[in-house]
């Protein structure tokens, strides 16, 4: 079977100016608040447009605050989320990031890097 893309996140420095920028341009509109796991995001600045809003047809997540560099990350569903971190970085990727679980949001998520140096994140069920 193959994995699907289940989540983007757009990340950075000033997350408010972000909200504004994609609710103007796309109309990705949503107030801050959502529930975040502290490493990916300040959890007062990120906000959630879910899957079957007009606006998204996979769940967009924009966020991030003072000391988060700014960057896209696509999602994709796994099992495992440690296993598919150590596959990575069997395969040459390196980790970047976890697992760590956002308990308010009921997922577990990772990063790593491609060989080319591509942030790529892969998400769980806690």
């Amino acid at each position: 079977m193959r994995a699907p893309v289940v989540h983007v996140e757009v990340i950075g420095p000033d997350p408010e100016r972000l909200r504004r920028f994609y609710a103007e341009l796309f109309g990705w509109d949503s107030p801050a608040g959502a529930p975040v796991a502290p490493e990916v995001s300040a959890t007062t600045e990120y906000a959630f447009i879910p899957p079957g809003d007009a606006a998204a047809s996979v769940p967009v997540g924009i966020g991030g605050g003072a000391g988060f560099p700014a960057g896209a990350v696509f999602y994709v569903g796994v099992p495992d989320v440690e296993r598919a971190l150590a596959k990575a970085e069997r395969l040459g990727g390196r980790r970047l990031l976890g697992p760590v679980v956002n308990a308010a949001g009921g997922v577990m998520v990772g990063h790593f890097a491609d060989p080319a140096g591509t942030r790529i994140g892969v998400a769980a069920p806690a």
